[in-house]
């Protein structure tokens, strides 16, 4: 029997990565709400709140065990420095984030978490993806923050879109830099019994 997959996120972005794997699924947002912990590194943080989000969504179920269903939940953050970058508050927060990225490089660490209502088992990964942004002038940094809806982005960009042309190459998986790393995502999906191919 092929379990349903309860994804425990809005993300536009997440919900057609799994799509695009022609996967059949849900959404059951978590309401966790986003807030770092300072004790933890960039990899640790994003594990942290990808495991938050899919506990939340499992208690939703905890008196509906007889389902044969699996929560996904995930949370993509950009790391430079070892400073968390977040989702950005407003226009000016997005316009720092851009320039401290400008002509560097910076990780983006997705982590997520599958578990299964049924038997409680969890498993908790991250991958992480080097990007390099190119040399940006102040011009493209404002249109940029003025012309995308930036709030709901972690670094203040994306890499799909126009946002293609800040980034120079990347070093590791596109699609964790989209929001899920399909790869290693669906190799633990196999096994909890969702098989994408």
């Amino acid at each position: 029997m092929i379990k349903n997959i309860i994804l425990a996120s809005k993300s536009p972005r997440r919900k057609s990565l799994l799509r695009q794997l022609g996967l059949k699924f849900v959404v059951v947002p978590s309401k966790v709400e986003e807030k770092l912990n300072p004790r933890l590194k960039p990899r640790g943080q994003a594990e942290a709140l990808s495991r938050e989000k899919c506990e939340a969504v499992l208690e939703k179920y905890k008196n509906r065990r007889d389902e044969d269903k699996i929560v996904l939940a995930a949370d993509t953050l950009v790391a430079i420095d070892e400073e968390v970058l977040g989702k950005p508050s407003d226009g000016r927060e997005a316009k720092r984030m851009l320039r401290k990225l400008s002509g560097r490089f910076h990780s983006v660490i997705t982590g997520f978490t599958i578990g299964d209502i049924k038997t409680g088992r969890m498993v908790t990964k991250s991958v992480e993806t080097i990007v390099y942004f190119r040399k940006l002038s102040e011009r493209e940094i404002k249109s940029y923050a003025e012309r995308e809806k930036l709030s709901d982005k972690a670094g203040a960009y994306a890499i799909q879109g126009v946002g293609a042309i800040l980034i120079e190459k990347i070093e590791g998986d596109y699609f964790n830099v989209v929001g899920l790393p399909l790869n290693v995502l669906a190799g633990e999906l196999r096994r909890f019994g969702v098989e994408a191919i």
